[in-house]
């Protein structure tokens, strides 16, 4: 397995309802990340991606699963898989991004 560079790890924030709040009430941002990143190269890519010194507590991850739909008899793929990581930075430190 290759090393992956810290632009690499994070994709996308992921921004729904739920995870505004969670970004306003419990200090967590969600982001869709790499499906080979650890927790490690992805607490490594918050605190370097991310200005003002941010630091990461904790970083939870999961596997969302691919969704299927079916059209008749027929089943397609509607979403793909990706992995989800919640990053929980520390009291005090915000990223500044979201809070717009």
């Amino acid at each position: 397995m290759a090393e992956l560079h810290p632009y690499d790890v994070i994709i996308r924030p992921v921004v729904t309802e739920k995870s505004s709040l969670q970004s306003e009430e419990l200090n967590q941002y969600v982001f869709e990340v790499h499906p080979d990143a650890n927790k490690i190269q992805i607490k490594e890519a918050v605190e370097l991606v991310f200005p003002n010194d941010v630091k990461v507590a904790k970083v939870r991850t999961m596997v969302m699963p691919a969704k299927r739909g079916q059209r008749g008899r027929r089943w397609y793929l509607r979403a793909r898989q990706w992995k989800k990581a919640i990053v929980t930075l520390e009291a005090g430190h915000k990223i500044e991004l979201f809070n717009l």
